[in-house]
């Protein structure tokens, strides 16, 4: 493993698909931090702060000869930085290490309520190629039991807007957040999200707590009922069958995921349903994860 010059403030995270992105920590934890399904960034781990623009300068001098491609934004919501500072951080990142082809970076949708398409376009055409928007769901309900700070409509703007600045947008939805009460309308409303969306990725990860359960619970004053596995993929079934999704990659290969699915939707619409189907109707006919190779 190559040693990297870099002061990280663990713990670390990135998306699945930035496997071998070098990963460049401009903030540290989450800005919003509330959410109770989250146990990325907890209080008694991290609270947020900017790192100082002379350390992220400094940290991309330390890296500039190594040979890699893409470069993803840590930690939890970089784009919440101002447009003047992720700009000069992206600058910084193009004078020094050409050869990089895309950077990305972890998103709230309420990061980009006060930056202009024309601020984000600036960024993309300094190098910013994509944002992993964690939309969770669609449902304003759920969304509100799970402390997320966003709504319908706040997601749905952002999504909106990075697509009309050129951004691509990775959007996660959590299988079974609503648990068995507002499964139904947890899938709907996130099929309706995306439908109005038209994101470029979408997948989907199963809610899960190794650290227990109890903070998640308050937010639903101790009534949440988990879904179990064929919950779980009835909910998927209901989702997959609302989206009217045009050429967006879909992805439900997670570690938490007990089914993969993977294709583009619409194309791939029928044969997804069928896998769903099959896995509802015939177990067993499917290989499903054990939940001992489940993790997040």
């Amino acid at each position: 493993m190559q040693y990297l010059p870099l002061n990280y403030i663990e713990p670390v995270f990135r998306p699945p698909s930035e496997a071998h992105s070098l990963i460049l920590q401009v903030t540290n934890g989450c800005s919003h931090n509330q959410c109770t399904f989250c146990e990325m960034y907890t209080e008694d781990q991290k609270k947020f702060r900017p790192k100082s623009e002379a350390d992220i300068k400094a940290e991309i001098h330390k890296v500039a000869r190594l040979s890699v491609r893409k470069i993803f934004l840590a930690d939890g919501d970089a784009m919440v930085l101002s447009s003047r500072r992720l700009t000069t951080i992206l600058n910084t990142i193009r004078e020094c290490m050409p050869q990089v082809i895309r950077v990305s970076a972890y998103c709230l949708p309420s990061n980009i309520k006060h930056k202009s398409v024309e601020e984000l376009i600036a960024l993309r055409e300094s190098g910013l190629g994509m944002v992993y928007v964690g939309c969770e769901s669609g449902d304003n309900e759920v969304l509100s039991l799970v402390k997320k700070g966003e709504t319908f409509d706040s997601s749905r703007e952002a999504l909106v807007k990075l697509k009309r600045a050129g951004i691509k947008t990775s959007v996660m939805i959590l299988n079974g957040l609503g648990g068995r009460v507002y499964s139904e309308q947890h899938a709907l409303n996130s099929a309706r999200l995306m439908n109005d969306a038209q994101p470029d990725y979408l997948s989907t990860l199963v809610v899960s707590f190794p650290q227990g359960e109890e903070r998640f619970r308050g937010g639903f004053n101790g009534q949440f009922e988990p879904l179990d596995t064929m919950g779980l993929f009835r909910e998927m079934r209901t989702l997959i069958g609302q989206l009217e999704l045009e050429k967006t990659i879909f992805r439900s290969d997670h570690a938490s995921n007990y089914l993969v699915l993977k294709g583009v939707l619409g194309k791939d619409k029928q044969r997804l349903l069928d896998m769903v189907d099959t896995a509802i109707h015939q177990p067993g006919r499917i290989p499903l994860r054990p939940d001992w190779m489940r993790g997040l």
